[in-house]
């Protein structure tokens, strides 16, 4: 079971000095208490509007925008990530559960052939510590960066200087980062996704959320290895993508973490397109592989909930 202690955290040097206490329960409260991070993404609401959450082989459950919180509760999470908005109306008949903010955010109507994509800021970080104040637990901020875009110049300025006010707070923050544009011919290219990881680093991030790699040759895994290593004291993870069935959603983490040297997942369609009860097993399920190095088949078993599972740290 991998558990990390207060002093094993490694606080970047831009946490301001009466903010490193708090930087450290954040990054454990994300964490689980394992250096892991287990993100409940949940940030589609916008990103996909509402072809994520109706429709053919979803689960009419998904429709209500509280399936993600009544998922949260139940389930093993380590953070939500969301909207300002969509926390704010939600949070105050959850508050145990840890936040983090996405602070940009764009739907997907326009097409990377009709224009660039650009993601702009939908708020300040003083409406997030307004949130903090009034009692949600949030633990971080998230941003994406669409990187090769023509506008990658603003979306890169705008994560420096969040990273840079939030750790001051004392908050984590997860970029996310995706290759993409008129420029980029391949968003999935190994080489391109080890340089998003290494951007990340760059730009102070705690965590960088990318695509799996598809490499030329060999396994996406193997591929995967060579980005975790470029995002050297940046935690890496990969995101969830589209619903597959668990037996290989799982098998896929698993290889990640295990031959991928991801740092935790990043998962949202995976788990909220889901029933309430199937889909908290499938966190604890995830969270079985990301926060306690479980087998692919213990996870199943605890899917399939033939096996119990609750995080003790």
């Amino acid at each position: 079971m991998p558990v990390i202690t207060r002093d094993q955290v490694r606080v970047p040097l831009d946490v301001a000095p009466d903010r490193r206490e708090v930087y450290v329960d954040n990054y454990l409260k994300a964490t689980r208490n394992s250096g892991r991070l287990m993100l409940f993404a949940c940030d589609q609401k916008f990103e996909h509007l509402n072809a994520d959450f109706h429709g053919e082989g979803i689960d009419p459950a998904d429709n209500d925008p509280e399936h993600l919180f009544r998922i949260a509760r139940q389930g093993t999470c380590g953070v939500l990530a969301g909207q300002r908005g969509l926390i704010a109306q939600y949070a105050a008949d959850y508050p145990e559960l840890n936040y983090l903010v996405k602070m940009n955010s764009k739907t997907n109507l326009v097409s990377t052939k009709q224009e660039d994509p650009f993601s702009a800021l939908l708020s300040d970080l003083e409406s997030v510590l307004i949130l903090r104040d009034n009692g949600v637990n949030v633990v971080g901020l998230g941003y994406t960066i669409y990187l090769g875009s023509e506008y990658e110049s603003t979306m890169l300025a705008d994560a420096g200087q969040l990273i840079a006010q939030a750790h001051a707070e004392g908050l984590i923050v997860v970029l996310w980062i995706y290759p993409r544009g008129k420029a980029v011919a391949n968003e999935k290219d190994p080489d391109l996704i080890a340089g998003a990881a290494g951007a990340a680093l760059c730009l102070g991030a705690d965590f960088v959320k990318v695509n799996p790699p598809k490499p030329a040759a060999g396994t996406s895994a193997e591929a995967l290895a060579v980005a975790s290593e470029a995002a050297g004291r940046c935690g890496l993870v990969c995101a969830g993508g589209s619903t597959v069935d668990a037996p290989t959603f799982l098998s896929q983490l698993h290889e990640q973490i295990h031959v991928g040297g991801a740092c935790g997942n990043a998962t949202g369609r995976n788990i909220h397109q889901r029933s309430l009860d199937e889909a908290v097993r499938l966190t604890k399920a995830i969270s079985a592989i990301t926060l306690d190095d479980a087998s692919v088949e213990d996870a199943l078993a605890v899917f399939e909930g033939s096996k119990e599972y609750e995080r003790q740290a």
